[in-house]
């Protein structure tokens, strides 16, 4: 009988706090409370909007492959590699659900062009045990990576 042990992912100690504030939905714009982010949010064209504005997806898609991006750097360097010239690319999907909702899908591209494949796959296994976005993400929506 083989049993999976679940880690717990949540913070023992809450080290940054970032808040932000939408001001009308999909059709209106967001900011922070540092006033480092104040943007235009408008529906993209395929959800029926006229895409003048970013959007949550892309939002997103931009914290989770900074975030991914960083733990990959920070595991490669714990384990005595250089990662210069690596990417992180992210691709979030938005979709209806089979509950009358909408759920999201993520798609990362890494790539490593200087490491070895198996070395490589290595620490992008290990970067998404660190990454908080895989972890709050892990069993809620498919995160697929490719390694290119």
């Amino acid at each position: 009988m083989t049993h999976t042990v679940e880690l717990d992912s949540r913070p023992t100690k809450i080290m940054y706090v970032a808040e932000a504030t939408a001001h009308g939905g999909r059709e209106g714009y967001v900011t922070s409370q540092d006033g480092q982010l104040d943007l235009k949010v408008a529906m993209p064209p395929a959800l029926g909007g006229d895409g003048n504005g970013t959007n949550p997806e892309q939002l997103f898609a931009a914290g989770y492959s900074s975030c991914f991006h960083n733990a990959l750097v920070l595991v490669g360097r714990r384990a005595g590699y250089d990662l210069t010239g690596s990417t992180v690319a992210a691709k979030v999907g938005i979709g209806p659900n089979a509950h009358q909702g909408y759920g999201l899908a993520v798609a990362l591209s890494v790539s490593l062009p200087i490491l070895d494949q198996d070395i490589a796959s290595k620490l992008v296994d290990a970067a998404h045990q660190v990454c908080p976005y895989s972890n709050a993400t892990r069993g809620n929506i498919d995160v697929s990576i490719l390694l290119g």
